[in-house]
């Protein structure tokens, strides 16, 4: 809506590993909270818009930063708008126009829906509602899941028990999908090569 949340960037680095961690944080919508429910195990009512805010933020740190990714692999539901934002509204950004986006499925985290107002809440630049009205108007766990699917280059099923809805819906959309690996380091890297091989052919 029109009420403006700060982003908070913070930084740390895993020295053994050489790599820096980026946090995306705001203190309305992260600030001592828990991931998706409070300690009471009730969701949040802005479940949604914490969602939403967080793929901005993601977005607008890798454009500030001037990163150009190769892959963007997005995990878990909090990063669910980040595949079709990439694709609409950031389509012609330089960070992201060689960006392949894969989304990892798990299984059903969350209950409730994100309400009435979450498509209105999504449209920023080219990424316009009625792009959207292929999809229930209250978004829930799935809906959000099947947004993603439908803006990435490929899927990975992440654990044994991912969302079957999802999994079978990805199928159905012929998205490059790779099941549950458990050493999956490797079988992921053959993976997002493989999105650039297809590409090239």
């Amino acid at each position: 809506n029109d009420t403006d949340h700060p982003l908070i960037i913070k930084v740390a680095s895993i020295q053994s590993a050489r790599v820096q961690v980026y946090f995306i944080d705001n203190d309305d919508y992260f600030g001592k909270r828990l991931i998706e429910r409070d300690e009471a195990g009730v969701e949040y009512e802005d479940n949604g818009e914490r969602a939403i805010f967080f793929a901005r933020g993601v977005l607008e740190t890798v454009k500030k930063l001037r990163w150009v990714p190769d892959i963007i692999h997005c995990q878990g539901w909090m990063s669910g708008v980040v595949p079709f934002y990439i694709k609409t509204a950031y389509s012609d950004e330089p960070s992201f126009a060689e960006t392949k986006v894969v989304t990892s499925l798990y299984n059903k985290s969350i209950e409730k829906d994100f309400g009435s107002d979450f498509k209105q809440f999504m449209e920023f630049r080219d990424a316009k509602p009625e792009l959207l009205t292929d999809y229930k108007d209250t978004f829930d766990f799935d809906e959000l899941g099947k947004l993603a699917i439908d803006y990435s280059d490929g899927v990975i099923q992440a654990v044994p028990d991912a969302s079957k809805v999802l999994s079978d819906y990805a199928a159905a959309k012929n998205k490059p999908l790779l099941g549950y690996q458990e050493d999956f380091g490797d079988a992921y890297e053959a993976f997002y090569e493989s999105l650039y091989a297809d590409e090239a052919k």
